[in-house]
C-alpha cells in the first residue's frame, strides 16, 4: 500500500487529475457568475430598447395627435371661409338690388308727379317726360347697364345686333343701315340685342 501510494505521488498523471478534480468545483462556480453577468446583461439590453420603444411609440402618438389637431382646425377654418364667402355673396346680391331700386325710386316719383299734374301744357309734359328718361338713364348708368345704339354704317355684331332684315343700301354690305330698337348689356353681359337692319350685299 505503501507502494501505491509512492507511485501515485510518482505519477505525473495522477497529480493533474487530482488538481482538475480539486478545480473544478471553483471553475463550476465561476461559469454560473458568468452566466448570471451575461444574463442580467441581456436583461438590462432588453429593458434599454423596451424603453425606447415605448419613448419612440409615445412620440408618433403625440405627433398623429397634433397632425390631427391641425387637420381639424384647417377644416374647422375652410369652413368659416366658405360660409363667409356665401354669405358676402348673399349680401353683394342683395344690396346690389337694394342700390339698383333705389336708384329707381326718384323715377317712379316724377311719373307719378307726372300724372298728378292736370295741365295741359305740352311743353312742361315734354320736359317731365325728358327729365324722367334722364333719372332712368342714371340709375341704369349706376346699375351697370348700358345701352347698346349701333351707328349708321357700324359693322354688324351678331353677339350684340340682332338683324331683323337685310335691304339694298349705298354702304358697305353687313352694317347697320337703321337702328328699330337700342339694346342693352350689363356688365359686359347683353341683356336685349340691338334689333337693326342690315346693307345688303351688292
Amino acid at each position: 500500500m505503501q507502494e501505491n501510494a509512492a507511485n501515485r505521488d510518482q505519477d505525473p498523471n495522477h497529480a493533474e487529475s487530482a488538481h482538475d478534480a480539486t478545480q473544478a468545483p471553483h471553475a463550476g462556480a465561476a461559469g454560473q457568475e458568468t452566466a448570471h453577468a451575461v444574463s442580467d446583461q441581456i436583461d438590462g439590453a432588453v429593458d434599454n430598447n423596451g424603453a425606447a420603444h415605448a419613448a419612440a411609440l409615445a412620440e408618433a402618438q403625440a405627433q398623429v395627435a397634433a397632425l390631427k389637431e391641425d387637420f381639424l382646425r384647417a377644416r374647422a377654418e375652410t369652413e368659416n371661409v366658405r360660409r363667409r364667402a356665401q354669405e358676402d355673396v348673399s349680401k353683394a346680391h342683395k344690396f346690389a338690388i337694394e342700390n339698383f331700386a333705389e336708384h329707381l325710386l326718384p323715377v317712379i316719383d316724377s311719373l307719378e308727379a307726372a300724372l298728378a299734374d292736370q295741365a295741359a301744357d305740352i311743353g312742361k309734359l315734354r320736359e317731365g317726360v325728358e327729365l324722367t328718361l334722364r333719372q332712368l338713364t342714371s340709375a341704369l348708368d349706376k346699375g351697370r347697364v348700358t345701352a347698346i345704339a349701333p351707328a349708321v354704317g357700324e359693322k354688324f355684331d351678331p353677339h350684340r345686333h340682332q338683324a331683323i332684315s337685310m335691304v339694298p343700301a349705298d354702304q358697305e354690305p353687313n352694317t347697320v343701315v337703321t337702328v328699330l330698337q337700342k339694346g342693352f348689356v350689363i356688365a359686359e353681359r347683353v341683356l336685349r340685342p340691338a334689333l337693326v337692319m342690315v346693307a345688303a350685299p351688292k
